[in-house]
């Protein structure tokens, strides 16, 4: 075992650092998957274990998880360590680390659903057990910060992960309906159709709307998610490689001038440049009115995107939203930005 880092040791003394903890099992695994791992398909009465690799999770957050899971046919399981306070975290880097590590070694898990999101997984991913999680191989769904997770552990083993609901956004029918059909249903060809809506604060709000940024088709494996995780991991060894890649971004409360720092950010990389196409979701929170002091969402988006000449899109259901559907990194996919449609084109579980 490797040195160990810790900082915030004790939430007593919150006031007291240390150096971060860190293990060896970060470097067990070489840095791109020798083969797809997929994990089993989803059945009901399957136990799906809840964790907090980010923030801390209200009570009442935690108790709508397990009434919408149990709603759904699903058996539940979590461990204290996603209910305390640290900070702003649920737990120390060393405790959210090793939960997430018991959650995979344990048998009687079936699939792993993050409760929340929050900052926090960038903190522990040189503590997680690479070779033991491509060895008990299961669905890790969530979105925002568990962008960092699914991603890495994706180039790291090779096992698809899950940008979807986390457990307190999952009671939408919208979202329950595509997290069955991709974790329980192995398609072979299953088109991502947008949700309709029906909430007029969503269908008025400039930020739902859907637009072609450049036309053109593309297909390639999925990966990304959080334009904020996807832009902090460049420069360190758990970058997103987006060769030949469809990349998914989306964010929220992020004003243009910062969504334009992190695009001009992604633009400079060279294999994001290579992308076969960029969809977005819905930014919500992001857009501002035009003034002679500010630029629009939708501008700082077709200025940083379009000269790529990438096919791109914006506005798709997946992101801080109610509609977040279920999009398995590392699956291949086919994308019409014209036509504004996504389909994946081999199952995500087997």
């Amino acid at each position: 075992m490797s040195k160990r880092r810790s900082f915030l040791k004790s939430a007593a003394a919150l006031g007291a650092t240390t150096l971060l903890h860190q293990t060896s099992w970060g470097n067990q695994s070489p840095s791109k998957p020798q083969k797809k791992i997929k994990p089993n398909k989803l059945n009901p009465g399957d136990t799906i274990g809840l964790v907090a690799p980010g923030f801390a999770v209200a009570e009442e957050a935690l108790f709508l998880a397990v009434d919408t899971l149990q709603k759904m046919g699903f058996k539940t399981h979590y461990t204290n360590r996603i209910k305390g306070n640290f900070g702003y975290f649920s737990n120390t880097d060393e405790e959210r680390a090793k939960d997430l590590n018991e959650m995979f070694s344990n048998p009687d898990i079936d699939a792993i659903l993050c409760a929340r999101g929050g900052y926090g997984c960038t903190r522990i991913l040189d503590m997680l057990d690479y070779e033991a999680i491509a060895n008990n191989p299961k669905a890790l769904i969530g979105f925002s910060d568990i962008t960092a997770l699914i991603n890495t552990i994706y180039k790291k083993t090779g096992l698809v992960g899950f940008h979807g609901p986390v457990g307190k956004t999952l009671d939408n029918e919208y979202s329950q309906e595509y997290f069955k059909k991709v974790l329980m249903e192995p398609h072979e060809s299953l088109p991502i159709n947008n949700a309709i809506l029906k909430d007029p604060k969503q269908y008025r709000n400039s930020e739902y709307y859907r637009y072609t940024i450049t036309p053109g088709v593309g297909q390639g494996e999925l990966v990304g998610g959080s334009l904020t995780l996807v832009a902090a991991l460049i420069g360190t060894p758990y970058e997103i490689d987006f060769t030949d890649k469809l990349v998914l971004l989306e964010d929220v409360e992020e004003a243009p001038y910062r969504i334009d720092r992190m695009l001009t950010q992604l633009a400079d990389v060279e294999s994001f440049t290579k992308a076969k196409g960029i969809i977005f979701g819905v930014c919500k929170g992001c857009d501002r009115k035009r003034t002679t002091e500010n630029f629009t969402l939708r501008e700082v988006i077709m200025d940083r995107i379009a000269p790529l000449n990438i096919p791109a899109v914006y506005g798709m259901s997946f992101g801080h939203i109610p509609q977040n559907s279920t999009l398995p990194i590392g699956i291949e996919a086919s994308f019409n930005a014209h036509k504004k449609q996504l389909r994946l084109v081999e199952a995500a579980v087997c």
